[in-house]
């Protein structure tokens, strides 16, 4: 029922799904933008999505997932009622899920206050409520489909899962694009939408665990044994959660009192995670049911290999982009966003935050590459206290500084919590020994990669003073950028190479195994 985890294969399959997962949803963000701009339709829906999706991570790919998935690997690779525990967990989850969603729809005002107290007595604030009781069920059909899919990645298969969240953005520009054409409301169309997406991809891979010999199905919950033992490993996790959550809720609040300012946020977001959904989702994927295998098997040597595969191919892959991200955010945001009722001085806002993001990518990103050797020893007390460090860096930096900066802050404190966090983990981690670290190889390629992406960075802004001009021309600009990112593409490959940064043969090679 489980087949071998061929680590560089398994980016390659979750990367590509989500970097077209990623595609459409920017295809989805840039026709709310432009039916909806940033206007109190398009920031009522964007903070009732929000709510599901912040609580779905806190449940679902955060803590439960983080202590199942550990759990589950472990026991399949012993052979030890791998099925049995799938199933015990998939009826505790249901069950409470169920249950928080009859109580959010009920104090659904007092969650909308929580994410956005700057909409009060604005027409935003209703609508935010009215979306989010519509909205809201989704967090038990992505919840329920987030633990199948680490049922699917802990038996080494990636592509049901990875392929899920695609189904999310097709239904969203099908439904939005019907909506525009048949002249109805659209912010109804999209708040109906997200529940009937959470129930397609919840369908998509149960059908694709059944297949792999994992029909799970409702039963009535118990709490066995091994079931307390997840619950008290959870906890800790489900706290860390909770933690970051309140991270969002703190840039939330702040960009409420800026009228547009949560649209622009939430825009920039979509751009830096991008490179982070593609990388960071890869790896966290992978990376967690590989060690906790090698880890059972008393493989540190292969666990060191893995750790460090990991976070070189994390880091050759993001901070080029990083370096992008602050470099260019403008004529990426200009070209990808401007249009309709979205316009110049909103992607100048937009592109202060994308810089400002851009900076913190590498540090998220390096996240999902040392939580797993938390998770993998079950250890997810560690991350939580290391996250309330996060909190406090990110409220009083995103508070304090709204006077000074404002909307910004909120990007400002994201950032520097997420290199807080990292820095935490990165040192504390040393002390798990051989499986944690770094070999010859990773410590001789980071700083080519490094120099590699300034290099890059230099040859980007040249090539921007010299088409600046074409960004300005409504026909052109299209153009402009993606000369703009071929050029950044190439000069990144071959600096690397010629540094010695990355082979392009040897990725090749592991690609193929």
């Amino acid at each position: 029922m489980s087949q071998p985890i061929r680590l560089m294969r398994g980016f390659a399959t979750v990367g590509s799904w989500t970097l077209l997962s990623r595609v459409l949803g920017f295809v989805r963000d840039v026709l709310i933008a432009g039916f909806l701009g940033a206007g109190p339709v398009a920031e009522a829906f964007l903070i009732a999505f929000s709510l599901p999706n912040m609580f779905r991570r806190f449940f679902a790919e955060g803590a439960f997932n983080m202590a199942f998935v550990p759990m589950f690997s472990k026991k399949l690779e012993a052979g030890e009622g791998a099925k049995e525990f799938a199933e015990d967990a998939f009826a505790g989850l249901g069950t409470i899920l169920i249950v928080f969603t009859l109580l959010a729809t009920i104090f659904m005002p007092y969650l909308v206050l929580a994410m956005a107290s700057g909409f009060v007595a604005d027409e935003r604030f209703e609508l935010a409520v009215l979306f989010g009781r519509i909205a809201f069920p989704y967090i038990l059909f992505i919840s329920l489909a987030a633990l199948l899919s680490g049922v699917l990645n802990a038996s080494g298969r990636f592509i049901a899962a990875a392929a899920a969240p695609v189904l999310l953005n097709i239904l969203f520009i099908a439904a939005l694009s019907g909506a525009w054409w048949l002249g109805l409301d659209l912010g109804r169309t999209l708040a109906w939408t997200v529940p009937v997406a959470g129930l397609a991809q919840l369908w998509l891979v149960w059908t694709a665990a059944a297949r792999a010999g994992y029909r799970l199905v409702p039963k009535r919950p118990q709490m066995t044994p091994e079931m307390k033992r997840l619950a008290i490993i959870a906890a800790p996790a489900a706290l860390a959660g909770g933690v970051v959550q309140v991270n969002l809720l703190v840039g939330r609040q702040v960009a409420s009192y800026f009228d547009g300012a949560v649209a622009w946020l939430n825009y920039a977001d979509r751009l830096y995670q991008l490179p982070l959904g593609v990388v960071a989702i890869a790896i966290g994927v992978v990376l967690l049911p590989d060690l906790s295998r090698k880890l059972q098997n008393g493989d540190a040597a292969g666990g060191q290999e893995a750790f460090n595969r990991a976070g070189e191919l994390a880091l050759a892959l993001t901070v080029p982009c990083a370096v992008a991200l602050m470099v260019i955010p403008t004529p990426l945001i200009s070209v990808l966003f401007e249009r309709g009722q979205f316009g110049p001085d909103d992607s100048a806002a937009t592109a202060v935050a994308v810089a400002v993001y851009g900076l913190g990518l590498p540090a998220f990103v390096l996240q999902k590459v040392f939580q797993p050797l938390f998770f993998a020893r079950e250890d997810t007390k560690r991350p939580f206290y290391f996250a309330l460090v996060a909190l406090v860096v990110n409220a009083v930096i995103a508070i304090g500084l709204a006077p000074v900066v404002g909307y910004i802050a909120a990007a400002l404190g994201t950032t520097l919590a997420g290199w807080a966090m990292g820095g935490l983990l990165w040192i504390y981690a040393r002390r798990f020994g051989t499986a944690a670290e770094f070999d010859t190889r990773f410590r001789r390629s980071v700083p080519r990669i490094i120099l590699a992406s300034v290099l890059m960075g230099g040859v980007l802004y040249l090539l921007y003073l010299v088409l600046g001009g074409m960004f300005g021309m409504a026909g052109w600009r299209y153009l402009g950028l993606a000369v703009l990112l071929v050029a950044g593409g190439l000069s990144y490959a071959l600096i690397g190479q010629a540094l010695g940064a990355f082979r392009l043969r040897d990725i090749r090679a592991a690609l193929r195994r």
